[in-house]
């Protein structure tokens, strides 16, 4: 199937289906919600009964598919719907990369303060990280730096993601495609950011996330 880009001639009409969508959705993930429970009850039922051993992988695949479908759902809700971030200031940039990747980058910043919604941002940068790997491509293969650039008006924080493979260099930039789970979280992120007064630009092997700074 092939993704399905955010671009459109006609932006009233995307607007329309958008609104439409986000509200069947979410009734949708409240059935799905619905089944979950009845499986989760199925499952504690048949392990008091010392059910065979099949019935239980088989339960056990109907709530992970359940949960994954849910968790796509939540994510395209809250895609379609305003963000209302909380950003307090003087959060520290290098701090929060460090939390969201799980390891240390190389961090050229002496001073990447600004006004941030902490677990927002924290959620975009992890996302982004995530879905730039494809499978078979570890977090100790993408390097990740963050710097400080002046703007046009203010100082910048730059995070670069260097060593991105060439699936990412088609036509279609992931972060701006509905292209399954990862793409819906790429597609949020690239949001989160936007709200942040930030933008994301990529060339061949790199994607750069440039955030405003407190001056």
């Amino acid at each position: 199937m092939k993704p399905f880009l955010s671009e459109t001639h006609d932006a009233e009409a995307l607007q329309e289906l958008g609104r439409a969508s986000v509200q069947i959705v979410h009734d949708l993930k409240n059935q799905i919600n619905g089944l979950k429970l009845y499986a989760t009850f199925l499952r504690k039922r048949l392990e008091k009964t010392d059910g065979r051993t099949d019935e239980l992988d088989t339960v056990a695949k109907l709530l992970a598919g359940l949960e994954r479908a849910a968790a796509d759902m939540t994510t395209l809700v809250r895609y379609g719907r305003p963000l209302a971030l909380r950003r307090v200031p003087h959060v520290d940039l290098g701090r929060l990369l460090v939390a969201a990747l799980g390891r240390e980058p190389l961090i050229d910043c002496a001073a990447c303060v600004g006004e941030f919604d902490h677990g927002a941002l924290t959620e975009a940068l992890r996302d982004i990280d995530l879905g730039l790997r494809p499978p078979n491509q570890s977090a100790a293969q993408l390097e990740v730096q963050l710097r400080r650039a002046e703007g046009a008006s203010a100082p910048v924080a730059v995070i670069e993601w260097r060593g991105v493979q060439t699936m990412h260099n088609d036509a279609h930039d992931p972060l701006n495609s509905f292209n399954g789970s990862a793409g819906l979280r790429l597609a949020l992120a690239a949001k989160i950011i936007r709200a942040h007064g930030g933008h994301i630009e990529h060339d061949a092997h790199t994607y750069r996330v440039r955030l405003p700074l407190t001056t």
